[in-house]
């Protein structure tokens, strides 16, 4: 297969004029850039092209609140409720049908791999299903469904808080017995297809005793997979986690082996100047979560000292409220504007470096998420002549599109999306079809 860019993002700090793009069996075989023109028959990509996005942090069944929770008053603690009692009413089937749809949102939002934090593990009453990892076989075969790649991460939720209380309600869904039950469900899946691949995750210091974080990382260790943890994302989390351990989340997740350059702390909103130089130390990545963590009134997290500290950053889009990794990425920046008071923080080149290599690599995918010989076959276009992106410098494309100027996207050399249109799946039927199903 042959493409002809008329700009495509190489990883420097701006895209490159006319660039002829190569592939076969889903990797790149050759990048020519400066040509004159297009040669004969080869397929032309107008706009900007990009490498396959990656969405590090997904929770597929939080789509469904979309637009549904948005005028509560309260916290992080408040809209939990509702995203239970979406939770409730799951089942293998339903999700299949959700997740399918979510992913294919994604899809046409220029995303080709997806982090899944899966801990939607059991029936409504808590009991294992017959197969264990039914669940996790409907992520799976959504994304496949969808076009995309899945990372999916099985996820150890034991304790429904620091005090080790029990799990009540739509949580004992979420929970194994304890460490060594979560090990055994997690090392009998055999996920299928090239498309897929096996990571862990600790829910938190929350939802995971401290004697059960060393055995979490070690089968992480074990079987060479990303691990990933949702990290101190509200301040109760902080103090209940001194108030019982007498140290920050981060440094009983440092005590336990949990940071490594294998690991990616999720949202890491409220952190001291200690907490930042562990993850920095420990070459941990941080994936943040701009669009839901203001949705949910989480603060904002210190990107740019974590950056410094050698943390590789990333984007998810956590509970779906927004799915559009531009966004995601410029608020990064835009969000260190408004901490700081001061502009600049950090550049094109390393907002987009965020939403494609650092994901991918975060994901366990280190061979996407470039254009570059040998590198996984994927494209994103978008669009330069829409209302938002219409006079926009290609250099600055990442602060003016928004998802719904993605016109074209190929994953490992498959067409997926041309025109903006989903090449074989109907997403706002499918979505309206799948929420209606588990909100009535």
């Amino acid at each position: 297969m042959r493409w002809y860019a008329e700009y495509a993002w190489l990883g420097g700090p701006q895209p490159v004029a006319d660039v002829l793009i190569e592939a076969e069996a889903g990797r790149f075989t050759a990048v020519t850039a400066g040509l004159a023109g297009p040669p004969a028959g080869v397929h032309r990509l107008a706009g900007v092209t990009l490498p396959g996005l990656a969405d590090v942090h997904s929770h597929a069944f939080h789509r469904a609140l979309r637009g549904r929770t948005h005028d509560d008053r309260g916290s992080f603690w408040t809209w939990r409720e509702r995203m239970y009692a979406v939770a409730g009413r799951l089942d293998p089937d339903t999700y299949l049908a959700l997740a399918r749809a979510v992913y294919a949102e994604l899809a046409l939002a220029g995303v080709s791999c997806v982090g899944e934090f899966h801990y939607l593990h059991h029936d409504q009453r808590g009991r294992p299903y017959a197969d264990p990892n039914v669940m996790a076989d409907a992520l799976a075969r959504a994304a496949a469904d969808a076009g995309i790649r899945i990372t999916l991460l099985d996820t150890c939720y034991l304790v429904a808080g620091l005090d080790g209380a029990s799990l009540t309600g739509a949580q004992r869904r979420f929970g194994d017995t304890d460490v060594a039950a979560w090990a055994t469900r997690a090392e009998a899946w055999r996920p299928g297809g090239g498309h897929v691949r096996q990571g862990a995750a600790i829910h938190s210091v929350r939802a995971v005793p401290a004697a059960a974080l060393p055995e979490v990382a070690d089968w992480a260790r074990r079987h060479a997979a990303p691990l990933h943890v949702h990290l101190s994302e509200q301040r109760a989390e902080n103090e209940a986690c001194r108030a019982r351990h007498g140290l920050t989340p981060t440094g009983l997740l440092a005590g336990a082996g949990v940071l490594t350059p294998a690991s990616t702390a999720v949202h890491a909103t409220h952190l001291s100047t200690a907490d930042v130089a562990l993850l920095g130390a420990a070459g941990t990545g941080v994936a943040f979560c701009p669009t839901t963590e203001r949705d949910l009134a989480d603060g904002i997290g210190p990107a740019r000292a974590l950056a410094d500290a050698g943390c590789p950053l990333s984007l998810g889009s956590d509970s779906h409220a927004v799915i559009d990794l531009f966004e995601e990425a410029r608020a990064v920046e835009l969000h260190e504007r408004l901490r700081t008071e001061r502009r600049g923080h950090f550049g094109t080149g390393d907002l987009l470096t965020m939403a494609t290599g650092a994901g991918h690599a975060a994901l366990g995918w280190p061979d996407a998420g470039r254009i570059a010989v040998g590198a996984r076959a994927d494209l994103v276009t978008v669009r330069l002549d829409s209302a938002r992106t219409a006079g926009v410098d290609p250099a600055g494309l990442v602060f003016a599109a928004t998802a719904a100027d993605v016109t074209d996207v190929v994953v490992d050399g498959r067409r997926v999306v041309t025109g903006g249109r989903h090449e074989w799946l109907d997403v706002p039927a499918e979505l309206a079809a799948a929420v209606r199903a588990v909100t009535r």
